[in-house]
């Protein structure tokens, strides 16, 4: 679950009193990002059987000035040390370092989903050479929408943008002359500058 919430002392704790308080366990939590007097904070939780994820949001919104901004399922296994354990994988295996990248990208970045373009020399977008389960199957035309894969950039999708698929945000950051990557959330929540800088710097790690 991403909050937003003020960056002052003793907020933290009361979103974390609300949330023991709606019956859910804390696993971990990673500051985002500060910027303004807020501060963006993601908790990986674990709710009682039958709970509502509803409860949770409900708790945290009825705090001042907190706001719950995108909660979903998240794979289990997951940690704060995800950064360190792809990069790990990566230098374990140069020659494939593009590819444990994407796969790792989905719990890294809390995302459902990432692929490894293969660009082309023009106007044609390329084509997907590795993904990860979840990912779309893109057409030619599917994949144009994540243009240009020669610039790091964060792109808003709307519904229907791939057969099937809902409103998504999209983050895309080069690896190599020929090569970048797409990491996928389905309805958001948005990739955060300090995410984008995250990437940049794992991507720039996978040549």
């Amino acid at each position: 679950m991403r909050v937003s919430l003020p960056d002052r002392p003793g907020s933290l704790g009361a979103v974390a009193a609300a949330l023991g308080t709606a019956g859910a366990d804390i696993s971990s939590i990673e500051i985002v990002q500060k910027s303004d007097g807020i501060a963006v904070d993601d908790f990986i939780l674990a709710l009682p059987q039958g709970q509502l994820p509803e409860s949770v949001v409900v708790a945290c919104q009825g705090l001042p000035n907190v706001r719950v901004e995108w909660i979903s399922r998240y794979p289990g296994g997951a940690n704060l040390q995800s950064d360190l354990e792809a990069l790990e994988r990566m230098m374990a295996d140069p020659a494939h370092a593009a590819e444990t990248l994407v796969a790792q990208a989905p719990v890294v970045f809390r995302a459902q989903w990432a692929i490894l373009v293969e660009r082309c020399v023009g106007s044609a977008p390329g084509a997907v050479t590795f993904s990860t389960p979840h990912a779309p199957d893109l057409s030619p035309e599917s994949l144009s929408h994540l243009q240009p894969f020669d610039d790091t950039h964060v792109t808003d999708l709307e519904p229907g943008w791939a057969p099937g698929w809902q409103d998504s945000t999209v983050v895309v950051a080069p690896l190599t002359d020929d090569r970048a990557i797409a990491i996928g959330r389905i309805g958001g929540p948005a990739f955060l500058g300090s995410e984008v800088a995250r990437l940049r710097l794992l991507a720039t790690l996978a040549h």
